[in-house]
């Protein structure tokens, strides 16, 4: 979409600011999910011995230890 308005604000010179913004920020949104995404993925490989604790403590307990190790 902020192609689209970057596009329309040359034709027509308004709004260029706020499609620059647009795109910015859709930038950004799209890295930080990757970022998110890829963080997810590390953590439940570095926990994947903890899925089935039978207390909570017993879990946070599995999980400092999982990744004390790696």
């Amino acid at each position: 979409m902020g192609v689209v308005a970057l596009r329309t604000a040359g034709r027509t010179g308004a709004g260029r600011g706020r499609a620059v913004a647009g795109l910015v920020t859709s930038a950004l949104t799209i890295v930080l999910s990757l970022l998110a995404a890829a963080l997810l993925v590390w953590y439940a490989d570095h926990t994947r011995a903890c899925h089935r604790p039978d207390s909570f403590q017993q879990y946070t307990q599995c999980v400092h230890e999982q990744l004390d190790r790696g």
